[in-house]
């Protein structure tokens, strides 16, 4: 499966293969280079990672175009209340010779889009969870493996509150990111209705394999860090608890609970793959801190406190850096 002779070798490739994937993606996606590069690192990382934003920032578009230029399945499941768990895992059949078949899901697929993850009930939420974690699906009492690689990007519209269930947050921590999508510029607005108001056809090539994305994705477990920048992820986190003896004043202020240990290990990975990206053969503190408002901004939950004095996690996370 190696394709290079040794790991060093392998980071030059990856921050290759990163330059190249973000040129493809910019031929259809405009602006969004954060958002782009968070999407990969979340991939590199074996994560998954959750998309925040108004309709209409291309959050379809961005994951479909990111699968197709990585030569993966994608598949799109559209969730709404009435959608079953059977309905994302699939479902036994009966055929023609009275044998049951399992007819499998959307969910089988390399990377799976969770449109409006929020607008389903917890049973179906519950049913992608144990997809997310385990990477297998029961169905019938029979376990059925999930291709390889395998992500679930998910988006979730902040304003539109009616007829959702909010992600508990157990279900949030299965997510390595949350990743806000913001307005483009104007210059990037510009560009974007230019390009999608005429018939331009844009050709997509294959960068990256499976396989080579499988190789990536060890790499970067290998990839050693310092005692030093992991004391720092996972103080970093620490630091959110309220009520311990590690806490900061604004944790102890306004939060009602702080990052899990998820979090430290979802910093460690992070700041690994974005060093390799950058070229970089091992992470430093600036790694940490340059994702560590992904990996907490869903991790901390705010009190009342905080809510009454219009004080955000973004607000929280800065003070901690």
């Amino acid at each position: 499966m190696a394709q290079h002779k040794s790991d060093v070798e392998t980071v030059d490739a990856l921050a290759k293969a990163y330059q190249e994937l973000s040129s493809e993606i910019g031929k259809v996606i405009v602006g969004q280079e954060d958002v782009v590069r968070a999407v990969i690192i979340s991939m590199f990382s074996n994560g998954h990672a959750l998309l925040v934003g108004v309709p209409g920032l291309a959050k379809t578009l961005l994951v479909s175009t990111i699968s197709e230029v990585l030569d993966l399945d994608f598949k799109r499941i559209q969730f709404t209340p009435d959608l079953m768990p059977s309905d994302i895992s699939g479902s036994e059949i009966l055929d023609e010779n009275r044998q049951f078949r399992f007819l499998r899901g959307p969910i089988f697929a390399n990377i799976v889009l969770a449109d409006e993850i929020n607008r389903t009930p917890p049973k179906t939420q519950a049913a992608l969870l144990e997809a997310m974690q385990e990477r297998v699906v029961t169905v019938g009492g029979h376990r059925h493996a999930l291709p390889s690689p395998f992500f679930v990007l998910a988006t979730q519209n902040p304003i539109e509150q009616e007829g959702t269930y909010p992600l508990p947050e157990a279900q949030l921590d299965r997510f390595m990111f949350n990743i806000p999508l913001t307005y483009p510029s104007y210059e990037q607005e510009v560009e974007v209705v230019k390009n999608t108001t005429t018939s331009r056809d844009v050709k997509l090539k294959h960068v990256l394999s499976a396989t080579q994305i499988q190789e990536y994705q060890q790499l970067i477990r290998k990839i050693p860090v310092s005692d030093n920048v992991l004391e720092y992820a996972v103080s970093l986190v620490s630091k959110t608890r309220p009520g311990t003896n590690r806490a900061t004043k604004e944790a102890n202020n306004y939060l009602a609970w702080g990052a899990g240990p998820r979090a430290s290990q979802y910093l460690a990975l992070g700041a690994k793959c974005y060093a390799a990206l950058r070229g970089k053969y091992s992470p430093d503190i600036e790694d940490v801190q340059a994702i560590a408002s992904l990996v907490l901004r869903h991790r901390i939950v705010r009190n009342y406190k905080a809510e009454a004095e219009g004080v955000t996690e973004e607000n929280i996370i800065e003070a901690l850096l």
